[in-house]
């Protein structure tokens, strides 16, 4: 390929992608004609998008996976995409409120709790869904598993009244935010990739102290968060300290006595 066909090809895919578009190659529309034929496509797309990938990919061949694949004896599938994620998720980029009717753990039902959704969360230990949301009467944070939910019904509410709930999500956020920080023992420095890895879903800040030559992480959690944090910690070992944040030293403290007292 030469230096002008080069150039051509740069703009010819810059422009498409400025537009929006991009390109497919002919294995990736067989892989999404085979996923369009599992049963969880049903709820992931309406009838109308459905119906309407389906006559573009008519005249591309599906996928072979009986001779790649042999499928034994399995557990219940437990499908990762909900039913309800595209109601909700439509709700909640829109900014609306809704009734909600739901469960709790000792089965007893809320109903028509006047609800504004503001965020959806899975849970990769659980294999589940959950509804974050503001209990418009009680004003409180809430959280609720999708499975748990029984009725989602439309509320009236003005823009106003949504920038004003956010606000006091906001605040409330800002309330339960915890702050630690977690130097990075500096014979691991060449593994900080791998350790900032682990706190890859959580608000963070990373220092480098010169003189020092070492890394400290500032961590940025809620304080429903502290367990899986001391887990990561755990998992990390002797390449991080805790520098800042009395719960996670003591916790750790109490871990490492705890392991010390079995072997003496």
């Amino acid at each position: 390929m030469n230096l002008f066909e080069k150039i051509f090809n740069y703009t010819m895919i810059t422009r498409l992608e400025n537009s929006g578009t991009f390109m497919v190659t002919s294995v990736e529309r067989s892989w999404l004609k085979t996923m369009l034929s599992h049963s969880a496509a049903l709820h992931a797309f309406t009838p109308a998008a459905l119906e309407k990938l389906q006559r573009v990919l008519d005249v591309e061949p599906a996928l072979d996976l009986s001779e790649a694949f042999t499928e034994k004896a399995r557990s219940k599938e437990k499908h990762v995409f909900h039913p309800q994620l595209r109601t909700l998720r439509r709700v909640i980029t829109r900014q609306g409120a809704i009734r909600l009717t739901y469960r709790v753990k000792d089965e007893r039902t809320f109903t028509n709790e006047m609800a504004f959704p503001y965020k959806l969360e899975y849970s990769q230990v659980k294999k589940d869904w959950y509804l974050l949301w503001y209990h418009l009467r009680h004003r409180t944070m809430m959280s609720s598993k999708l499975d748990n939910i029984e009725a989602i019904h439309d509320l009236p509410f003005s823009p106003e009244r949504a920038a004003e709930v956010h606000v006091q999500i906001e605040k409330l956020l800002h309330k339960r935010h915890i702050h630690a920080s977690i130097t990075v023992i500096k014979s691991y420095n060449r593994e900080l990739s791998r350790i900032l890895y682990a706190f890859s879903c959580f608000e963070k800040q990373v220092d480098y102290d010169d003189k020092e030559g070492t890394y400290t992480i500032r961590l940025t959690y809620l304080n429903n968060e502290a367990e899986y944090v001391l887990s990561k910690l755990r998992f990390l070992g002797k390449r991080v300290r805790v520098t800042q944040g009395e719960y996670l030293q003591k916790r750790m403290l109490e871990s490492a006595q705890r392991a010390l007292a079995r072997y003496e």
